[in-house]
């Protein structure tokens, strides 16, 4: 099975498998153009939220210029459907963990515009008070666990949140996501590994965007088609257009419900790409324009707005309210960051883990 578009596990149907092989070999990397039986309201849902991620990025990167947000900053623009379509395919009651890249991830969880945006400021209105900045949010409210700095650092800790959900007998499920480059780190495969021991409900996702930092995913392994990374821990595995919030949702409610199911991890490489750098600080001199053209062309907020309109699915008017109100609200969220207070001084000894009886520290 190694070389079809799915990897799967022995104990999973095989007749579903294979079902699920030829419609991958089908479908991958092509765009359906009819309504897919989804509902307007889903539809309007996606364009929406990536329309979102997308005003709220542009405006990040135009407030970082201006020298109103400092430090890191690593924008998700090109990125969007991938947010969208894992949101509508799972519940709130679910747990998201991820990287640093990771403003419109929080978004889609439904973090406020406002408080990342107040976050990004260093004001002590954020959605941790300012002290996170752009790669450390988190909202235990909305079960968004960050936003973590450390390269691959995430994969174990989305695997342990896993472990407590299966812990505590719930049926809820940790998406643990990473980008290629943190796929070389060892804490995954260490983690692959135990989840699929244990059969932990945990969904991976790689989400590929061709580049760790400046260096192409081809140059850095002779695997390359990361999906069938899994292959080596029996996880049911499936590369997946992160350019289209539809075949997003489909591949991560399959690998929901398999996990649902207490069958254990999924892992899907998301194929998707920034059409910025690394951060704000990269020139991105390590691809072509015409490799960024041609990635710009499939960009899925423009593609599900034509969509949307050629079908039908909703008229020009509801369109224009809907970037009407992203835009005022993205607008407001600027203000509102601006004019918060910056964080006391003395809240740096607020929100530190301590241990009063800690015995290896020296007076």
């Amino acid at each position: 099975m190694a070389d079809t578009q799915f990897v799967t596990a022995t104990n999973v149907n095989q007749n579903q498998v294979m079902d699920t092989v030829t419609e991958n070999k089908k479908n991958a990397g092509k765009r359906k153009t009819d309504k897919q039986g989804y509902s307007k309201e889903m539809y309007l849902s996606w364009y929406e939220l990536m329309l979102r991620i997308r005003r709220f990025e542009e405006r990040a990167l135009m407030m970082y210029g201006q020298q109103k947000i400092r430090g890191f900053c690593h924008v998700y623009i090109g990125q969007e459907a991938v947010a969208a379509g894992i949101e509508s395919a799972i519940r709130r009651e679910d747990a998201i963990v991820t990287a640093y890249r990771q403003h419109g991830t929080a978004l889609g969880r439904g973090c406020s515009s406002r408080e990342c945006m107040a976050e990004l400021f260093g004001k002590a209105t954020g959605i941790v008070k300012g002290k996170g900045g752009s790669m450390h949010f988190f909202s235990s409210e909305h079960r968004y666990f960050g936003g973590n700095g450390i390269v691959g650092a995430q994969i174990p800790i989305g695997t342990g949140i896993a472990f407590a959900e299966k812990y505590k007998g719930t049926d809820n499920l940790c998406v643990t996501m990473f980008g290629d480059g943190a796929a070389r780190q060892g804490a995954l495969h260490e983690s692959f590994n135990m989840a699929m021991n244990w059969k932990l409900p945990v969904l991976y996702i790689v989400e590929n965007n061709g580049y760790a930092m400046g260096t192409s995913v081809k140059r850095t392994s002779n695997v390359v088609e990361l999906y069938k990374m899994g292959a080596s821990y029996d996880i049911p595995s499936e590369p997946v257009d992160g350019m289209n919030p539809e075949a997003v949702h489909e591949a991560v409610s399959r690998a929901a419900e398999y996990i649902r199911a207490g069958n254990g991890p999924y892992f899907l490489e998301i194929r998707t790409y920034r059409y910025k750098g690394h951060s704000v600080s990269d020139p991105a001199k390590y691809r072509t324009k015409e490799e960024v053209q041609e990635y710009q062309e499939r960009d899925p907020v423009k593609i599900t707005e034509k969509m949307i309109l050629d079908n039908k699915v909703a008229s020009e008017a509801e369109i224009k309210a809907i970037q009407d109100k992203v835009k005022e609200e993205i607008l407001e969220a600027v203000k509102f960051a601006e004019e918060s207070p910056y964080p006391d001084p003395a809240e740096l000894w607020n929100d530190n883990y301590t241990q009063a009886d800690y015995p290896y520290i020296r007076d």
